[in-house]
């Protein structure tokens, strides 16, 4: 199965110092880039995160301190990390929730102003879930009839992932090969912000979605509690969360 596309997708996976969006860095970022005409072009880069990686973190990835001791900081390569996501769509296993968010947070520190909004997002272990309810490793033995090895490699679960979704537009006749629909199908909210902090209802209107206010219109909860945005603002939300409500502060301080 070749995939249906009108533009290049990026298959990502990140190894990282742990799973905490706010705190942790990645120690290494695995890339394949798909071609409309087939052609893809791979590319593992491991980075040194400027802390101790934690020997539970390593225990998964098998990535050391010594490993990435001569690496690159991140900051050294965001330029070029982001040329290559420029323009792209964007797929990974549960990288919705995690990879993308945190690759953002990256590129903020990093001084990046990177755009997401104009990607759309496959997570292929949504349509997993969605479908049969496994990991990646129970995965690509279901569709691939393989088994992975080198799991928590971040080249081989890129590649895994990439064949995942190949495999499952084979086995399913309904599933469109069609990147729009398919990052339609695999997004669990519509949301505003990477993290789905913020969420858009049926009439698209920004709805948060966490915490004492979830479920309200945020420019509602903004108008009656300007302490909030403060508190959005103050507190250990990713960047991109807090443009979000940014926006929404501004777009209704020029109604009025």
């Amino acid at each position: 199965m070749k995939l249906n596309l009108s533009r290049p997708i990026i298959f990502f996976d990140l190894e990282t110092t742990g799973t905490d969006i706010m705190r942790d860095r990645i120690v290494e970022i695995s890339m394949i880039k798909v071609m409309p005409d087939g052609s893809d072009i791979q590319r593992t880069v491991r980075v040194n995160p400027g802390c101790p990686i934690p020997a539970e973190a390593t225990a998964i990835h098998h990535i050391t301190d010594a490993d990435v001791a001569d690496k690159p900081a991140f900051r050294e390569i965001a330029p070029a990390l982001a040329e290559s996501f420029a323009g792209c769509d964007i797929a990974g296993f549960n990288s919705n929730r995690f990879d993308i968010p945190l690759l953002a947070e990256e590129f903020a520190r990093a001084g990046i102003d990177f755009d997401f909004s104009a990607a759309r997002f496959v997570d292929v272990q949504t349509i997993f879930h969605k479908r049969e309810q496994r990991t990646l490793s129970a995965a690509y033995r279901f569709y691939c009839s393989k088994e992975l090895e080198e799991a928590h490699s971040a080249n081989a679960d890129t590649r895994a992932t990439y064949e995942v979704l190949m495999a499952q537009l084979d086995h399913y006749g309904d599933l469109p090969n069609d990147i729009a629909l398919l990052a339609e199908y695999s997004t669990q909210n519509r949301n505003v912000d990477l993290m789905g902090r913020l969420i858009y209802d049926d009439l698209h209107r920004e709805v948060i979605n966490f915490g004492k206010y979830k479920g309200q219109l945020a420019a509602d909860v903004l108008r009656r509690d300007p302490g909030y945005f403060s508190w959005i603002q103050q507190g250990e939300f990713p960047s991109n969360t807090k443009r979000a409500f940014m926006a929404i502060k501004l777009r209704a301080a020029h109604k009025s």
